[in-house]
């Protein structure tokens, strides 16, 4: 506890890691804040699953940019890695294709590229050194000016790159779509595939996606962490620290509108009936949640909602207790379709791929460790449309998982999972979390202007704020996280104080800019 006198009041609602980020700094600034959670424990899309005796990650595995959580942790007054146990990954990913062709992605760009020559040739091999260098070029163009700062439209990015930034600006490709600059460095169709899987990151398609989603292959090369407990150990700790410093976090408590009174906020009703006063919201919801009224009629126009056909990706996802036999996997694995703009194709006329892509998370395994003794907890997710409010029926839940089993069959894998395979489908995404359709990440990034369409902190609304994966600067756990750092900056920035909280460890620069 920080012992200042709390003088104004704030309801965050959701516990996603934007929303317990946007809790935490405005606690430890002091404010009273408080934090409602309709599940029952924080973390939102970063969730375990019951799965027999085990609990088996649901939502996101890859932990990168981590000097994002360390800034944060240490404005606290915190330090990360005395909260949260994190070990690095060597080997970033296992690929494969039919037959025998694999190719692993290792923390060092040389041994990747040795990788990659011994795979495709030399000539690949040097179009990968090409592409990392690029990759590079981009986050460093977008860190300071897009990432880290309150949404900018096209015109102030121009203004905040400045003169001698504009060059680089044009240098990344910002009207190219991600599958067509993968061509200026690769031949060979796999890696083009390999690495245009980057765009489904942030829910989009390779062949719509800006050229600038090339910056997710270099945060993974920059550092991937497996985290001890996974991802719902992170939330947790985030959500530790933030009740140190007082915030109440009401789990259990589904908020059921907000309130205006005079032309800003006033409060939050629960779904209990409840109202708690509160001069500041922060929403860490999914904006479509706004426009969709289901936050009640006073917030309707505070955000533009999601078209269907501008959604993200959503998944369906079969976490289980199996025993993988033939392939060895990898934590990370991913088995490529045979053809791959045919399952984009299919996703974008809304029907689940015949022969998708299937990501693999090995959750007892540290890099390719060798199997656990028994049964291990896997995730396995293949890509699907976003159309929540259209239940898959049986028969496509059966003929997906049994085009999954196909394409891992190809790659050489055969999977002999324990009974308890729990499946979530994008109508169970869209239950859990209301307004989205079952989309994951908010808008698709089809083309370069849908990056400026995403929402910033503030609201047309005075004292509404929103945070999460839905608004600027973008989805991932690192962006969600800055965005709920942004949102609380906002508001400390519109209480009149500064946005730096009083105290804390100094942050440790990091990531990619000084590495």
């Amino acid at each position: 506890m920080t012992g200042t006198v709390r003088s104004e009041r704030v309801v965050v609602i959701g516990a996603g890691i934007g929303g317990l980020v946007a809790a935490l700094r405005l606690a430890h600034a002091g404010l009273d804040v408080t934090l409602l959670e309709r599940a029952a424990a924080p973390g939102g899309k970063m969730r375990a699953l019951p799965v027999g005796a085990q609990a088996v990650e649901a939502g996101p595995t890859v932990f990168t940019m981590r000097w994002f959580l360390e800034e944060i942790f240490a404005e606290a007054g915190a330090r990360l890695d005395e909260r949260v146990r994190l070990s690095p990954a060597q080997l970033l990913a296992r690929h494969a294709w039919s037959g025998t062709e694999r190719l692993d992605l290792f923390a060092s760009i040389d041994e990747s590229a040795e990788a990659i020559a011994a795979f495709a040739g030399l000539r690949e091999a040097d179009g990968y050194r090409r592409f990392c260098a690029r990759a590079a070029a981009v986050y460093r163009t977008l860190e300071g000016p897009f990432i880290r700062g309150e949404r900018p439209s096209p015109i102030d990015l121009a203004f905040r790159v400045g003169p001698w930034g504009m060059a680089d600006l044009w240098r990344i490709q910002p009207f190219a779509t991600l599958w067509s600059a993968l061509g200026d460095d690769f031949r060979d169709p796999r890696l083009r595939q390999l690495f245009g899987r980057y765009a489904t990151y942030c829910g989009s398609s390779p062949f719509d996606a800006p050229a600038t989603l090339m910056l997710v292959a270099h945060v993974e090369q920059a550092g991937v962490w497996y985290v001890e407990g996974g991802m719902s150990r992170l939330a947790g700790a985030v959500a530790e620290l933030a009740a140190e410093h007082g915030a109440r976090i009401r789990y259990g408590t589904p908020a059921a509108a907000i309130l205006a009174e005079g032309g800003r906020v006033s409060g939050v009703v629960t779904a209990s009936g409840e109202r708690i006063a509160a001069e500041w919201v922060v929403v860490n919801a999914d904006v479509s949640a706004l426009a969709a009224g289901l936050l009640g009629p006073e917030v309707v126009r505070a955000a533009d909602g999601v078209a269907e056909g501008e959604r993200s990706l959503s998944a369906v996802t079969f976490c289980m207790a199996a025993r993988p036999v033939g392939f060895p996997l990898a934590h990370h694995s991913v088995f490529f379709s045979g053809d791959y703009r045919a399952e984009f194709e299919a996703i974008g006329r809304g029907r689940l791929p015949a022969d998708p892509t299937v990501y693999v998370c090995a959750q007892d395994r540290a890099d390719a460790s060798a199997a656990p003794d028994g049964p291990e907890r896997l995730l396995c997710l293949v890509n699907a449309p976003a159309r929540g409010e259209t239940p898959l029926t049986s028969e496509e839940i059966d003929l997906c998982e049994t085009s999954m089993r196909e394409r891992l069959s190809a790659c050489g894998l055969t999977l002999r999972p324990e009974p308890g395979t729990v499946t979530t489908t994008p109508s169970g995404f869209a239950d859990l979390f209301p307004g989205t359709g079952g989309a994951l990440y908010g808008r698709a990034s089809k083309g370069w202007a849908a990056t400026f369409r995403r929402p910033g902190a503030r609201t047309a609304l005075p004292g509404l704020y929103l945070a999460g994966g839905s608004v600027h600067p973008g989805p991932g756990v690192p962006m969600a996280a800055q965005s709920g750092r942004i949102a609380a900056d906002r508001i400390l920035r519109d209480l009149g104080r500064a946005s730096t909280p009083r105290s804390g460890a100094a942050a440790m620069s990091g990531g990619m800019s000084t590495r």
